[in-house]
């Protein structure tokens, strides 16, 4: 009886360490450059199970340069200009030394390195990977930022995604999750968040460009969207996205002379990404040109095209120059609001909430700035829906 309860007990416990074996995680990140790296922070920052293995000793980051730094990109620069001010060719030990404490104080994220993978399959909607060591990693979604390897065993077709350029031939635009990605000449660029996937596969994200952290922090926010509503990857929304990447600080659209730290800066960022107010594109850069006057020609189709009752109105509007009272007098009109009360309130938050240098007058021309932030606070048209064509959807 002895003998028998003995080996029952060395049973439950070697079934223990075989369980042990399996890592469940709502994320997995393959790689160890500025794209992986990004994704597993913002994965986890988003809130879900993030897993990175690295392939390699430890973090291997590529010189940043050209870029409009915004989002983690820019806090990792930031931390790194707090060790080392000059930033002088970004050594490897001081960059591991900055995201080994950056990922060690991250919640929901683990890093695995010194181990690499050598199995990787589907598992029914989920994806299976077995290690160097024995250990397998089961994961929701995950991210492959550009490991050819990997899509090899997975049998998978590379896709042709890249960074666009941005203009605005077409309203793919509307559609970006990350801006401002140096290429060749320019860096007011931008990325769909439709290139972010694979039509045949559903809950794997691929990064085309392994070496930039603002596409990589984009990717890890699609992902935890899958992840977090337990969905496909393929019916992730677009908007919800944008905001989260918004709200951490990363530029949906690359606007040169609008800094993280203007105090308007998201709703400039909010009402730019709809085409309302388009860049000024001059010797390669974006510009949104926060002073220039709003013209009605300027608005006019944009507002229209995402507001019914904004048709109206336009018909009955004949200035070629947009007031600070006619601007009042469309939001009453479009989205039914009192207009003594709305005057009110906009006149009080005019330097106490908007920070506008200008003093409250109704009969000034708005600039763009004004004209960004009321219609975003009062009847933004980021909200409205958009397909994957950045069509307006009503």
């Amino acid at each position: 009886m002895k003998k028998q309860l003995f080996f029952f007990l060395i049973l439950i416990a070697v079934c223990g360490n075989l369980k042990a074996q399996t890592i469940k995680t709502d994320v997995l990140v393959v790689g160890n450059g500025n794209a992986a790296i990004a994704a597993g922070l913002q994965a986890a920052i988003s809130g879900v199970k993030t897993t990175v293995l690295l392939q390699a000793g430890g973090f291997n980051i590529e010189p940043i340069a050209g870029d409009l730094n915004s989002g983690l990109q820019a806090a990792f620069l930031k931390k790194i200009k707090a060790i080392d001010s000059t930033q002088v060719g970004l050594t490897k030990k001081i960059a591991n030394d900055v995201l080994k404490k950056w990922t060690d104080s991250t919640k929901n994220l683990t890093i695995i390195g010194d181990l690499l993978w050598i199995n990787a399959e589907r598992a029914g909607n989920n994806w299976r990977f077995k290690l160097s060591d024995g250990k397998i990693i089961k994961a929701k979604v995950l991210i492959n930022p550009a490991d050819m390897k990997l899509n090899e065993a997975l049998k998978i077709t590379t896709p042709t995604s890249k960074w666009n350029n941005l203009n605005y031939n077409s309203f793919i635009y509307r559609t970006s999750i990350a801006s401002g990605k140096f290429t060749e000449t320019s860096n007011g660029t931008f990325y769909s968040m439709y290139d972010l996937f694979i039509l045949s596969e559903e809950n794997l994200i691929w990064i085309n460009d392994s070496k930039s952290m603002l596409i990589g922090q984009s990717a890890g926010a699609t992902a935890a969207y899958a992840a977090f509503f337990k969905t496909k990857t393929s019916l992730a929304n677009l908007k919800t996205i944008q905001g989260e990447l918004l709200n951490y600080k990363l530029d949906l659209m690359p606007f040169d002379d609008i800094k993280q730290t203007d105090t308007n800066w998201k709703a400039i960022q909010m009402v730019g990404i709809t085409g309302v107010l388009k860049a000024i594109i001059k010797d390669n850069k974006a510009k949104f040109s926060p002073n220039a006057q709003v013209s009605t020609a300027e608005i006019k189709q944009p507002i229209k095209d995402f507001f019914y009752k904004a048709q109206i109105w336009f018909d009955d509007y004949k200035s070629p120059e947009m007031s600070l009272s006619s601007t009042l007098d469309m939001i009453c009109y479009v989205g039914n609001k009192s207009p003594e009360s709305t005057k009110k309130e906009v006149e009080k938050k005019w330097k106490a909430v908007y920070k506008f240098e200008s003093e409250f007058d109704l009969n000034k021309t708005i600039n763009r700035r004004e004209f960004a932030v009321l219609i975003q606070d009062y009847m933004p048209p980021f909200n409205v829906n958009i397909n994957n064509k950045g069509n307006v959807v009503r």
